[in-house]
């Protein structure tokens, strides 16, 4: 029913009819609705962090009445989808939306925002989001390129050291 992301696999959804952007991130263990997947588009400058699950149907009405019930999946170009999140059939997320990791999105989600929760609700406006991490970066320890890349055990405890009840960030 679902399909762990390689790229020879994203080829065959992409063949199956998933609509896919340009420059799209789908990290680790990334599940989209195979079966149904003709049902899901996905914008330009999209990430998709590890283990999102896209889901253009919803069996849970197959006992109940006899039928799966189905939607499209849109999300819109810009966004981020945070780590474990759940995307539900009928669902619009709009541009430049983050959802926060694990969360479950089961509403329309207007551009320009924030949501996170289940389920998955507006934070803020992407706007406020990116002001509060500007602010906080003036503010806080920040590590370059190289620290992202393979480092030694003393710069890992450096950075522990310089992270204690605070958060900083990385390029």
């Amino acid at each position: 029913m679902f399909a762990c992301i390689s790229r020879l696999k994203i080829k065959r959804l992409v063949q199956k009819g998933l609509v896919l952007g340009n420059n799209v991130s789908i990290q680790n263990d990334v599940l989209i609705d195979k079966r149904h997947c003709h049902l899901i588009t996905i914008g330009n400058n999209v990430t998709l962090a590890p283990r999102v699950m896209i889901l253009a149907h919803d069996a849970s009405t197959k006992k109940v009445i006899g039928y799966t019930k189905i939607g499209n999946v849109v999300i819109g170009d810009n966004s981020f989808i945070g780590a474990g999140s759940i995307i539900l059939p009928n669902v619009t997320i709009g541009c430049n939306v983050i959802i926060g990791a694990g969360s479950v999105v089961s509403k329309d989600i207007p551009n320009n925002s924030v949501a996170v929760g289940n389920p998955a609700c507006v934070f803020m406006s992407y706007e406020e989001y990116q002001k509060k991490h500007l602010s906080n970066l003036e503010k806080t320890v920040k590590y370059g390129k190289n620290w992202a890349k393979k480092i030694s055990i003393a710069e890992k405890k450096q950075m522990k050291k310089s992270l204690e009840q605070k958060v900083g960030y990385i390029i």
